[in-house]
């Protein structure tokens, strides 16, 4: 779920730090929603480097109050299985494994797990068991790296 002008109220206030703003999940679950911020740094991202920015993170949202009722902040580095948000991110990882999940069935199917070959307008193509697969950005729920070991 996506909250209108969310990334325009954090993005300054990360950046102000020296921090990358990744993304965001927000993960709506009643009294215990999860508002999950991703950060990162050339140098690493620490345990202090995510404390700072939930401080001032926080104090931004508490003045703009952009979400309705309780919900936890939490700030992280991307990690190895990191979420891809925009058209970039794909483009970035172009030749790495990936997981996609559908929001509508492309193919008869929402899964996808694969190599991003390409992006092509705002479409993501990955090679999926040697078969190239067209998906819509704007038809993407969530997607991740697949981290190799």
């Amino acid at each position: 779920m996506k909250i209108a002008g969310l990334t325009e109220m954090i993005q300054p206030a990360v950046m102000a730090l020296g921090f990358q703003f990744v993304g965001y999940e927000y993960l709506p679950q009643g009294r215990h929603s999860l508002l999950r911020l991703y950060i990162e740094s050339e140098n690493g991202i620490t345990l202090d480097d995510c404390a700072k920015v939930s401080r001032q993170v926080s104090a931004v949202l508490d003045v703009e109050d952009p979400i309705q009722g309780n919900y936890t902040l939490e700030v992280s580095s991307p990690g190895l299985d990191r979420p891809l948000f925009t058209v970039q991110d794909y483009q970035r990882f172009i030749g790495h494994a990936v997981k996609v999940k559908m929001q509508l069935p492309v193919n008869g199917q929402k899964n996808f797990v694969g190599e991003v070959e390409a992006v092509e307008d705002k479409n993501i193509v990955l090679l999926v068991d040697a078969e190239r697969v067209v998906l819509p950005f704007a038809n993407i729920s969530k997607g991740n790296l697949v981290p190799k070991f």
